[in-house]
């Protein structure tokens, strides 16, 4: 029982269920098709995918700085500083990179498109809006919980979690 129990705690806080809106790898396509635009600095970058995404997928400075790191060292992104920011450029070759996998690249916006649909934004706002209320509630309540109301609390969100996973 303890070990089930544990189960599904480590699956509800360690959020395995996650799945990232890209495979490896495709994640450097989006960001320099962004930079085919106009520069961007990494924020500018994880605001624009968010926003694309109808707040959907918002990735983490962790992803996105790495891989303008790697697209750097490539020669497919070039770095200058501006306002004390790092502002990234799509190169010649970055340019020329995306060109010889148009294919690709086409096909992980596709993807996104159909991901991130107007239908798959209002279905997951839907449900987002009650989540957010509930993380309200907590916010403003839960520095007067007691041990016990909080263990209560924690029970619910793992009942809570089994029943929606069962559910997808």
């Amino acid at each position: 029982m303890f070990r089930e129990h544990r189960n599904r705690r480590e699956r509800f806080f360690g959020n395995s269920r996650r799945e990232s809106s890209f495979q490896k790898g495709d994640l450097k396509y989006v960001i320099l098709d962004l930079l085919k635009e106009k520069p961007y600095h990494g924020y500018e970058i994880i605001r624009e995918m968010e926003e694309v995404s109808g707040g959907l997928y918002k990735p983490s400075a962790g992803t996105v700085y790495p891989t303008l790191q790697m697209l750097e060292d490539m020669g497919y992104a070039t770095c200058s500083e501006q306002d004390g920011k790092k502002v990234y450029s799509i190169t010649v070759e970055g340019t020329n990179f995306l060109t010889e996998r148009k294919d690709q690249a086409d096909g992980i916006k596709k993807q996104m498109k159909t991901r991130w649909s107007f239908m798959n934004i209002g279905r997951m706002a839907m449900v987002m809006k009650e989540l957010h209320e509930i993380e309200n509630l907590l916010g403003s309540e839960f520095r007067h919980l007691d041990e016990e109301k909080a263990g209560q609390i924690k029970d619910i969100l793992v009942r809570t979690y089994d029943e929606i996973d069962a559910v997808l």
